[in-house]
């Protein structure tokens, strides 16, 4: 079996939500944070009523439909993503919701169809790990943003979850994250860094303590090679999970690794 990951296959992984439900439910359903992700990221944004907003590689708006009641009034919201049944899914989500508008545009993330110091802020939500170059999407953020404004940038860690990524080595995958690994936090301070001459990271406390053997094998088969292995490879994934589960008396405790940064442009 080929080793491909989450970071590759964009067309099929993200034609709409399907598959990336299977993963963000496992964080949903089982994350322990004093507070959670979506309203974490959230206060953690320096936005002001009526700022205009360009979120890139948007996928299905789950945060801003969980944050827009907590956030500044008569934000204008552009969502961007190359997938168009993400695109109408999140317009859709966000249509109803107190923002002062919201515009749906399909976008290249390294080709921005957006003129020069547009937004005061461009948000990217674990998604530059898709990115080829993500220099290249970082650079066009920086240019759409007006002096100034900022950009927001969420990644996980290379330690991401480990103890459930090393299960995939039975699929043949490496034993981590490889979001972590293509776009980690390494990566993400040294070229915002190198754009904006300024980046701060804040990481969010969190860890994982998983209770459902089948809510650890959906996530981890959501995407290759798991979602293009034959039924005697998910046999055999299944024992090695159940077996993991057994270990640890019927659950899975694991830490998290995802951090936000945030770069301004200087006025």
């Amino acid at each position: 079996m080929c080793m491909s990951s989450i970071t590759t296959g964009n067309e099929k992984q993200y034609r709409d939500s399907q598959k990336l439900a299977a993963r963000a439910r496992l964080n949903s359903k089982y994350t322990i944070a004093e507070i959670g992700w979506f309203p974490w990221v959230a206060r953690q944004l320096p936005l002001k009523a009526g700022n205009r907003i360009l979120d890139v590689g948007c996928g299905p708006s789950w945060f801003w439909a969980a944050t827009a009641h907590e956030l500044p009034e008569k934000l204008e919201l552009t969502l961007s993503d190359l997938s168009r049944g993400m695109l109408e899914e999140a317009v859709e989500r966000c249509r109803p919701l107190p923002f002062g508008a919201v515009i749906g545009q399909q976008a290249d993330a390294t080709a921005l169809p957006f003129e020069e110091g547009s937004f005061d802020a461009a948000i990217a939500m674990h998604m530059l790990y898709h990115l080829a170059e993500p220099t290249k999407g970082i650079a066009e953020m920086y240019r759409v943003l007006k002096p100034g404004g900022f950009l927001a940038v969420t990644t996980n860690g290379i330690g991401n979850m480990r103890k459930i990524y090393e299960l995939t080595t039975a699929l043949g995958s490496p034993p981590f994250d490889p979001a972590g690994a293509a776009f980690g936090y390494d990566a993400a301070e040294r070229f915002m860094q190198a754009q904006f001459g300024n980046v701060t990271m804040t990481e969010h406390p969190a860890r994982l303590r998983v209770t459902e053997p089948e809510d650890v094998f959906l996530a981890l088969t959501s995407y290759p090679p798991g979602d293009e292995a034959n039924d005697a490879q998910l046999a055999v994934f299944k024992d090695v999970i159940a077996a993991a589960f057994q270990a640890g008396n019927g659950m899975l405790e694991v830490e998290k690794e995802s951090g936000l940064f945030i770069s301004r442009k200087t006025a």
